[in-house]
């Protein structure tokens, strides 16, 4: 006789090798296993809902397509505490966003290589011993979604050996490389870093242990991470320690980049005449965070050259800790430095102590507060150092339109332009994120979800210390922690369900959800044809919920009082063509906003005093109290 389990497992293969109908009539009907994750979806906004959702409505394309009997025993092995033994094909079958393990590649490869078409390889002792040659890599992981690379213990020992990285890992989507014992010991030669990184998004390029104990091996770092956006940018530890004659080259380093951080610690420690020089760093950049720790230290007849750093940039922070300890004829001069828009801060704390012979000079140098005792010690000379207003010198180069340089054109725009007939620039609302599925609430309500919790999700996840995944994820879970705004109730939603839940415990049962149609019309003109108020164009709130990085679909859903929302119909200004149907929300309460809020720099003025409208990008959304 068949126990119950038996009876119940039996039943549930049987129901799941036949579709059944859930919905309505019409474009209602809808046709799924019932016990599939987008089956679950269904008939929870059926009931929790007041109209049935469509076969075509966008949130569904968001439900896990996971199929029923993998749902099942994923969440079984969720349970159980056991989906990181299976991670890969959770990962697939989820559709989640998970790196990459990768394995050793101890190739020798001792003829020179020209790599293309690459991606997510770890190099390991290659380059080892080489004598001369040049290995390049040209169109690496170009355009790809998620980019990790290791080269480990590269070109060590080498002779004459070059590596030319060029048009490397351009427009990639998180990208995570590690040059770890890069060309340690090696003599003579040369890395050049061309062109690395171009518009790539949150980019973690960690340079460990590179070029240790060499002689004479360059590094040259041209169009490096330009015109990047956000992550954890450059970090440079135990960079050229010991090296003897290492000159680096930091030019168009960083140009054009968004909130991109560099940390560099630890370098040229204990160096004999290394020459850093760091040329156009950082220029017209957004925000730019750079840490110089332990920088120098103990080094010998070491020159560092600062030269139109971080020019025409906006705000920032720069923190130079330590630099130049115990040195020996240290020469460091910064020229041009620090002509931001808007004024960032600077802080030189431990600098040159203990140092004997250096020469410091600050010429045309932004303003700064934070030199304390530093300026009156002998060997420091600032030549046309600006005590005034950094922003003021900067705009005379920059002219009137600098204010708004840093924010794209369109992004933030008045709630008048919302009107038929007006010309207007769209920002690109393409989706940069990776895509990405719901999990089940039967799977995500195993998981954990806190920063505290960090340890078990990398073991989940597969994510190593000091890692982009790590770090991904710690950014996610300290954003979903933080305190609300004044006015503010928000949820980070992991689940179809759970945001079904939120929306509907801040507006009520009857309620819409909203996106724009597509991203046609992106970064180009467009013109407003017909315009409708939700609502009325009623004041209103809405829950407004915007995707965060993480491995599976994860959105930060926060209620928003005070706003307009409208729908409109976006034309070619040319052929009045449609092209587009966009969403647009306009908050009319700005006052708890941030001055630096990229509005503002936008369209001017200051908290409370405008409104501020901006589209929905895609796979954003804004949920409303409905019409009918």
């Amino acid at each position: 006789m068949l126990n119950l389990w038996t009876f119940i497992f039996l039943c549930f293969l049987h129901l799941s090798s036949f579709n059944v109908v859930l919905g309505g009539v019409g474009d209602s009907m809808v046709s799924e296993n019932p016990f599939t994750p987008k089956a679950s979806v269904i008939r929870y906004w059926n009931k929790e809902i007041r109209r049935e959702i469509t076969k075509t409505h966008f949130l569904l394309s968001k439900a896990s397509p996971l199929t029923a009997v993998d749902s099942a025993s994923f969440s079984k092995l969720a349970a159980q505490n056991d989906l990181a033994s299976h991670l890969p094909s959770f990962c697939s079958s989820a559709k989640l966003f998970c790196f990459p393990d990768l394995s050793p590649s101890l190739e020798k490869h001792p003829k020179d290589e020209r790599f293309a078409v690459y991606s997510n390889m770890n190099f390991s002792n290659y380059g080892t011993d080489r004598l001369a040659g040049v290995d390049s890599f040209k169109k690496y992981s170009e355009d790809s979604n998620i980019v990790v690379d290791s080269f480990h213990r590269y070109s060590r020992d080498s002779t004459g050996h070059k590596e030319q990285f060029a048009n490397y890992a351009s427009e990639g989507n998180v990208v995570d490389q590690n040059f770890h014992s890069y060309a340690a010991s090696a003599t003579g030669g040369s890395g050049n870093f061309n062109n690395y990184n171009r518009e790539v998004n949150n980019p973690n390029l960690r340079f460990s242990s590179y070029g240790d104990d060499s002689n004479g091996h360059g590094q040259t770092f041209t169009q490096y991470t330009e015109n990047a956006n956000a992550g954890n940018g450059q970090s440079f530890s135990s960079y050229g320690k010991n090296g003897d004659g290492v000159p680096n080259d930091f030019s168009s380093y960083g140009k054009g980049a968004n909130v991109i951080g560099s940390g560099f610690s630890g370098y040229g420690e204990a160096a004999n005449g290394a020459n850093d020089s760091f040329t156009s760093y950082g220029f017209d950049s957004n925000a730019p965070q750079n840490t110089f720790k332990s920088y120098g230290d103990g080094g010998n007849a070491a020159v560092n050259t600062f030269s139109s750093y971080r020019d025409q940039s906006n705000v920032g922070d720069d923190s130079f800790q330590s630099y130049a300890k115990n040195s020996n004829g240290e020469k460091v001069d910064f020229s041009n430095y620090g002509q931001s828009f808007n004024e960032g801060t600077d802080k030189f704390t431990g600098y040159g102590q203990g140092a004997v012979g250096q020469s410091i000079g600050f010429k045309i140098y932004g303003r700064n507060s934070t030199f304390k005792d530093y300026a009156k010690k002998e060997g420091i000379v600032f030549g046309r150092y600006n005590n005034g207003s950094s922003s003021k010198t900067a705009q005379v180069k920059g002219g009137s339109s600098a204010v708004n340089k840093w924010v794209e054109p369109g992004k933030f725009f008045r709630e008048k332009l919302l009107k038929q007939g007006t010309v207007m620039p769209m920002p690109d609302i393409k989706d940069k994120m990776p895509v990405r599925s719901f999990l089940p609430r039967t799977i995500v309500s195993k998981l954990p979800f806190s920063s505290s919790k960090i340890g078990e999700l990398k073991r989940i996840f597969h994510a190593g210390d000091n890692s982009t995944l790590e770090t991904v994820m710690l950014d996610a879970l300290k954003e979903c922690e933080r305190a609300p705004s004044p006015g503010e109730t928000k949820r980070c939603v992991g689940s179809a369900e759970d945001m079904i839940d939120f929306a509907t415990s801040v507006l009520g049962r009857n309620v819409e959800v909203r996106t724009t149609e597509n991203v046609k019309g992106s970064k180009q003109k467009i013109k407003i044809g017909s315009v409708k108020g939700i609502n009325g164009g009623k004041v209103t709130k809405s829950v407004s919920c915007h995707q965060s990085l993480y491995p599976y679909l994860l959105y930060y859903c926060h209620s928003v009082p005070e706003v307009r929302v409208y729908e409109a119909d976006i034309l070619d200004p040319k052929s009045l063509e449609k092209i587009n149907h966009g969403v647009a929300i306009c908050h009319l309460d700005t006052s708890s906003w941030s001055s630096n809020h990229g509005a503002f720099l936008a369209l001017g003025s200051g908290p409370g005093r405008i409104e501020v409208c901006h589209w929905i990008f895609e796979n954003d959304m804004t949920w409303t109290i409905s019409d009918s």
